[in-house]
């Protein structure tokens, strides 16, 4: 069984080195001059290879077809220059100089821009995607995962008022207790502290009396 572990990441190509591209780009462009133009195929079927684009396939058959038809009229005309009209020279001279400077222009142009691009950074605003979690980050974040929702449950929560139920009997309010036996002494109290006030009252109407 294979372990938990990062995603594996797909090999990309390396870009090759300075000095090998120099190297590579004068041997091309000296062979299209060298070969008057004959045999600049090389240097386009070199970036429709490396760049991979459709528009530098279609440019590498229409150099074919004028690297064909370039042979084709150095074949036709007589071996003798004396015998070759200035109008032939001029055109195949015409001819020769163009593909070359069509040829090389842009094998050059294109390549370096290809490689340029290659090797340049992403630019600002792409979206990139954050590698996935190791297993031992994983498990750093699990605790803390579960200590958040305790923290929530922690909190108070405000409290609810209850309604009455009107399905439920009310209670009866509560019975007054009967009044403690102190008060009864009191009022005896008094009563007799009533009937020593009359009796006092009585005495002293009959002391004047007499």
């Amino acid at each position: 069984m294979h372990g938990y572990g990062p995603m594996p990441q797909q090999p990309t190509t390396s870009r090759p080195s300075p000095a090998t591209l120099t190297t590579v780009r004068v041997i091309l462009v000296a062979l299209t001059v060298l070969s008057c133009g004959l045999l600049g195929w090389a240097p386009m079927l070199r970036l429709a290879v490396v760049t991979r684009k459709p528009r530098d396939w279609f440019l590498l058959v229409v150099v074919v077809a004028l690297n064909i038809g370039l042979f084709a009229f150095i074949m036709a005309t007589p071996d003798d220059p004396d015998q070759m009209s200035d109008a032939a020279a001029l055109f195949m001279m015409l001819w020769i100089l163009g593909l070359l400077a069509g040829v090389i222009t842009y094998y050059l142009y294109a390549e370096i821009r290809h490689y340029t691009t290659f090797g340049a950074p992403a630019p600002y605003g792409t979206p990139v995607h954050p590698a996935p979690p190791l297993p031992y980050q994983q498990q750093h974040l699990a605790p803390h995962q579960q200590h958040q929702p305790q923290q929530h449950q922690s909190q108070p929560q405000p409290q609810q008022h209850q309604r009455p139920n009107p399905y439920t009997a009310p209670t009866p309010p509560p019975t007054p207790k009967p009044a403690p036996q102190r008060l009864d002494q009191v009022r005896a109290e008094l009563d007799e502290l009533s009937d020593y006030l009359r009796k006092e009252n009585k005495d002293s109407r009959d002391g004047e009396g007499r």
